[in-house]
């Protein structure tokens, strides 16, 4: 006849279980990851529990407990950061270029995340910092415009 009582692990015997370092179970207990029982000063894992983070045992009658298992990943995600410097350049110049780039991100991009644009012009040193944030396919296509932009008044 099968025995009732849940079987219990120290950490200790989970790391060596798992060849991990004891440090490293401790961690994913305090995170969360691997359910445990504090007693006194120690921590002890339950065998059902033990068999849910491993995935061992998942046809065993405890398998009720044990969390459902996880879905498909996340999609990757990627953002460009960018900042542009622009020298001498004068305050009309400057404000008809940043008006020019704020119009050109309003609303959502083709991702449905807009692109984030902020513009600060430094009078006294004649430049311009355009900082771009979003995804960096639209952040390169901001990029050619204020290329195309700056260069084309300037070879006329």
């Amino acid at each position: 006849m099968p025995e009732h009582r849940p079987e219990y692990f120290s950490v200790e015997q989970v790391a060596e279980l798992l060849g991990l370092h004891v440090r490293t179970v401790r961690g994913y207990v305090r995170d969360g990851r691997l359910r445990a029982t504090r007693i006194g000063k120690q921590y002890r894992i339950a065998r059902r529990d033990f068999e849910a983070f491993t995935g061992a045992g998942s046809e065993a009658a405890g398998a009720a407990d044990a969390p459902p298992p996880p879905g498909p990943p996340a999609p990757l995600h990627a953002e460009a950061s960018t900042v542009v410097q622009i020298d001498a350049i004068g305050v009309r110049e400057a404000a008809r270029l940043s008006n020019t780039l704020v119009a050109m991100v309003s609303g959502p991009r083709g991702g449905g995340v807009p692109l984030r644009i902020e513009t600060l012009h430094n009078e006294e040193r004649s430049t311009l910092k355009v900082i771009i944030l979003g995804a960096p396919a639209d952040a390169a296509e901001l990029l050619l415009l204020i290329h195309s932009l700056t260069t084309e008044n300037r070879h006329v």
